[in-house]
């Protein structure tokens, strides 16, 4: 039997503050992060992800008194990141409440990172996170797609998509999958906050590369984009933001819908 498909709202955290940006840039307010856990947990959400976007850059610790508060209010799995650097990073935030750990810049700087959570938290407890963006810039060993004629690959960023690293995001996938991640957290950053849908390409190439569950997230802007991606893309959830924290919709609408389109969902 097939699993549920899950839906998974996200709390991008910067100062304490849920926000919301287009591309990874133009962040706005979007409200107090533990007010929108507990709505979205009573909505029905599966899972929810909270990631304090600036704690790497600033070179700070994700704020653990936030993560606490929002543990405090909900019963679905947590997952969070940013800023975990080493083993003590997530020690501190699975103690905190979290159920999973996520991360994305310390894997990139230190890919034997990955190893050592999962042989001490265990595979189920660690979800890498990938930014990829289109590199029109054409080189030898990436993994080449076409669109409208043009050439390109899709490229790991890092620093809350500031920086790029050179590493090929399918290569990269395989990678941390061997390194023992349990789970993919992938975000297209030409996608995200434009609520045009998720990067089918990107997400259907990474999904056939690994055998770990593949959460999609970026562009979700309704239900009808979650349709699209379940359908055309392997990926086990779906993560959004902005259609929930600017209630577009709710999750038990999304939810409905999914399950009258014939996606296997909890409800």
């Amino acid at each position: 039997m097939t699993l549920a498909k899950r839906i998974i709202p996200c709390l991008d955290v910067d100062n304490g503050r849920v926000v919301k940006g287009v591309n990874f840039a133009e962040v706005k307010d979007a409200g107090d992060p533990v007010e929108l856990a507990k709505k979205y947990s009573e909505q029905g959400a599966d899972e929810l992800v909270f990631l304090d976007i600036t704690a790497s850059q600033q070179g700070r610790e994700t704020m653990k008194g936030v993560v606490r508060n929002v543990a405090s209010v909900i019963d679905i799995p947590f997952t969070v990141g940013g800023g975990i650097k080493k083993l003590e990073d997530a020690r501190e935030i699975l103690l905190s409440g979290a159920d999973k750990v996520s991360i994305n810049t310390a894997a990139v700087k230190n890919s034997e990172l990955i190893t050592q959570l999962m042989s001490i938290f265990g595979k189920q407890c660690i979800v890498v996170a990938i930014d990829a963006k289109r590199n029109y810039n054409v080189e030898k060993g990436k993994t080449i797609f076409k669109h409208k004629g043009k050439k390109f690959w899709f490229e790991v960023r890092i620093y809350s998509g500031k920086e790029p690293t050179g590493l090929d995001a399918i290569m990269w996938a395989k990678e941390v999958e061997n390194r023992g991640a349990g789970e993919i957290l992938l975000t297209s950053i030409d996608a995200d906050g434009t609520e045009n849908g998720y990067d089918i390409e990107l997400t259907k190439a990474i999904c056939k590369s690994v055998m770990v569950p593949v959460i999609a997230s970026g562009g979700c802007g309704g239900a009808r984009h979650m349709l699209d991606i379940f359908e055309k893309a392997d990926v086990d959830a779906a993560l959004a933001a902005s259609i929930f924290h600017y209630e577009k919709s709710t999750v038990d609408k999304v939810k409905k819908y999914l399950k009258r389109s014939g996606i296997r969902i909890r409800i």
